[in-house]
């Protein structure tokens, strides 16, 4: 997003987070809320262009998105929505990325609440691994001809009762609705905004075998020293990286021995 459309969203992720502060609302019952309404914008593109017309006043839009949502949704997602259809958005889907962005957060903070975030981050991980590693279950999951219900039941066998539910309903939701994305980019945008929620970048440390507390410790530390925030390590393991580890932390690439990072992150945070 850009322009208006960022500006948009910062301030509906505000507006968000100052209603899941109340502990009278349930973030996960307001998630699945904003997901059936990012589901009908998606599906009603004349609708969508409605909500996001610039020559219209948004008090104008707000009041239409009232009486469509007043009786199918909550008053405070209904209320919420209402509140981004008053702002500009650059473009008509703009405005469904963001609901989307906003069902996932809410869905984030009931794992927060939950005390189950750290889980929910190291689960969305693991899927992605998962499903890199495995053609024949990312075929089935991406397979168009397969039904909503077909694919919710095969996550639900790998996902039930063995992962968090806030991670099964995100998956579920991604797979069922993947909006343009593969499965790996969708994956790797929940995890990015899982660990956001915690204001922590993550760091994928790929290593030739598991670290030792202490090396995720230090590794850990010297990371977020490095980069000026709390850093969160996804951990994997690939022998072929021989002696060594590679992290990378966004677009920024780091190879080399353990000890030698170590030594390097030392020095440039004493520089």
């Amino acid at each position: 997003m850009n322009g208006a459309s960022r500006e948009a969203l910062a301030a509906a992720r505000e507006r968000l987070d100052a209603l899941t502060d109340s502990t009278s609302v349930d973030a996960g019952s307001l998630a699945e809320e904003l997901a059936a309404v990012t589901a009908l914008l998606h599906r009603e593109v004349s609708l969508r262009r409605v909500l996001t017309d610039p020559a219209q006043p948004g008090e104008t839009k707000a009041d239409l998105a009232q009486r469509l949502l007043g009786t199918q949704v909550s008053g405070n997602a209904a209320d919420l929505v209402a509140g981004m259809v008053r702002s500009r958005w650059s473009q008509p889907r703009d405005l469904v990325d963001a609901l989307e962005e906003l069902a996932n957060l809410a869905d984030l903070t009931a794992a927060q609440k939950a005390g189950a975030l750290d889980t929910v981050e190291d689960e969305l991980f693991r899927f992605g691994r998962i499903v890199s590693s495995s053609n024949d279950l990312r075929a089935a999951l991406t397979d168009r001809k397969a039904t909503a219900s077909a694919k919710s039941g095969l996550l639900h066998s790998l996902l039930g009762r063995k992962a968090h539910a806030v991670t099964e309903r995100l998956v579920t939701r991604l797979v069922n609705a993947p909006r343009g994305r593969s499965l790996e980019a969708g994956l790797e945008s929940l995890s990015k905004l899982a660990a956001e929620r915690r204001n922590r970048m993550v760091a994928v440390v790929t290593s030739a075998v598991p670290l030792s507390d202490s090396q995720k410790q230090r590794l850990g530390a010297g990371l977020a020293k490095l980069y000026g925030r709390q850093m969160h390590l996804n951990l994997d393991v690939d022998p072929s990286v021989v002696g060594g580890i590679r992290v990378q932390v966004g677009d920024e690439l780091i190879n080399g021995s353990l000890a030698d990072r170590l030594e390097d992150v030392s020095r440039r945070l004493a520089s």
